[in-house]
């Protein structure tokens, strides 16, 4: 300002000047200074100057019109216009001036909700913007759904790969090898350089109903069905050894570390340590029918099996019964996935009578959400990179569908397998999963992100494209 003088209240009008800064010294020095009895003593505390003030807005009763109004010779004659164009951006255009007392005091409450209140930043501009100016300012970036390609960048052909939903017949490895059951053989396909081996031939009396690697290396199991379990080291193609304990078909195979669950159609599971001289070290008993999936927790802590019997059960690591059970599946349970995201946290998925994903918090017991697909769930697979799962279907879609979790909205809908969606892996990097069906075709899909960005081409999609034999 160019006035020095301070704009006080008319209350305080008889306030004298400041006194100059060197008197005002002298006396602070002067020791032999005597304050004056009758002379009041001001602080320094800044006094804001309320002549311009809108206390209509707040519903603040104004000064006495009376009373003698501060004067102010140096106002700049654009504090009004720059005081409107503020009260409009800040309370809206409909704010009524101070001097403006005709609307209702209820009108005049800016602390009122008004929807037409609610304005983007770039009206907050003390100048303002009107709907034609604000039409080229770029808002906020809205985020667009990550697309998922419709169809499969790569179809491998698998002659014999069975047409039956109790069977778990394909597997992908930690070091990028998809290992598949084809009949009575076993064949790996290295994603890196698409080359396929021949790992064993169970022989025209055996088939192979489930495959399985090792979280780590190269042990791969293979279960029979006679009901034995091979282990074999895929580096060198050379069976390790072969562990029964089952009397009929092991349809599903779960690795925890160095340990491995096997469950079968004689409604048992075994546990098994390959360490040991022993076939198994416990048995598990509570299906009434045979089990067709199998998958321990992320923590190695909690296996949860599903049966035939429509059970979804969870053991912990030492017991031989079930610490939890879940009935509310009405058809066989063989699609089953634990999230790594969150600890606790499990989907299931049930049969043609059932086609429901439910969700459960194991750690409280407790069912968190259902969702029914309209087919068949087959299998289940979370993602690791983002908070999505992806499900395979079979009557009557045929379909693959990618979820956003905990919305349960549909990302995406794959289709192209001409049968039942039977079989589901996710590749080591979390961007790719390979999808097996009766159809004898086996499907590789870019589904997921990287972990990283969400941009980037996963290593085994961008390096081939086309339809190949896999022996």
């Amino acid at each position: 300002m160019d006035d020095p003088t301070f704009n006080v209240p008319p209350t305080m009008s008889n306030i004298q000047p400041l006194t100059p800064p060197s008197h005002h010294i002298s006396r602070m020095i002067n020791s032999n200074y005597q304050q004056s009895p009758s002379r009041t003593i001001y602080s320094d505390r800044f006094i804001p100057s309320r002549s311009s003030s809108n206390f209509d807005l707040f519903n603040i009763s104004q000064p006495s019109p009376n009373s003698p109004a501060p004067v102010d010779n140096h106002k700049d004659d654009n504090s009004g216009t720059y005081n409107a164009l503020l009260r409009a951006a800040l309370f809206g255009p409909d704010t009524p001036d101070k001097k403006d007392l005709s609307s209702p005091p209820s009108a005049r409450n800016i602390f009122r909700f008004k929807s037409e209140t609610r304005r983007s930043l770039h009206s907050l501009s003390p100048f303002g913007f009107d709907n034609d100016m604000t039409s080229g300012v770029s808002q906020s970036p809205v985020k667009v759904p990550r697309k998922v390609p419709r169809s499969p960048y790569k179809i491998l052909d698998a002659p014999a790969l069975q047409d039956d939903f109790y069977l778990n017949l394909v597997d992908w490895s930690s070091h990028n090898v998809l290992a598949v059951g084809l009949g009575n053989c076993v064949y790996l396909w290295n994603a890196c350089s698409s080359k396929v081996t021949k790992l064993c031939d169970l022989g025209i009396d055996d088939n192979v109903c489930s495959v399985g690697w090792a979280h780590r290396g190269t042990h791969l199991a293979v279960g029979t069905s006679h009901g034995k379990v091979q282990i074999w080291d895929a580096s060198r193609c050379k069976r390790v050894r072969t562990m029964e304990g089952h009397r009929s078909r092991v349809g599903a195979l779960a690795w925890s570390s160095s340990s491995l669950s096997s469950g079968s159609r004689d409604k048992s599971i075994l546990q098994r340590d390959i360490r040991a001289q022993e076939d198994f070290v416990s048995k598990l008993s509570g299906h009434k029918s045979e089990v067709c999936g199998l998958k321990w927790s992320y923590d190695n802590r909690e296996l949860a099996s599903g049966g035939n019997d429509n059970r979804l059960f969870v053991w912990n690591q030492h017991s031989t019964q079930p610490v939890l059970k879940y009935c509310e599946h009405t058809a066989a349970v063989k699609a089953i996935a634990w999230s790594p995201h969150l600890h606790g946290l499990l989907a299931s998925g049930g049969g043609t009578a059932d086609r429901c994903i439910r969700f459960w918090n194991t750690t409280t017991n407790t069912q968190l959400s259902c969702m029914d697909t309209g087919s068949q769930v087959c299998n289940l697979v979370w993602s690791k990179n983002v908070n999505e799962i992806v499900s395979t279907h079979g009557y009557s879609q045929n379909q693959i569908i990618v979820w956003r979790y905990p919305t349960m909205s549909k990302l995406a809908t794959l289709t192209g397998h001409t049968y039942r969606v039977l079989y589901l892996a996710i590749s080591p990097d979390g961007q790719t999963i390979v999808t097996g069906a009766g159809d004898e075709t086996l499907r590789f899909w870019n589904v997921f992100p990287s972990p990283k960005s969400q941009n980037t081409d996963s290593e085994i999609g961008a390096s081939s494209f086309g339809r190949t034999i896999i022996r």
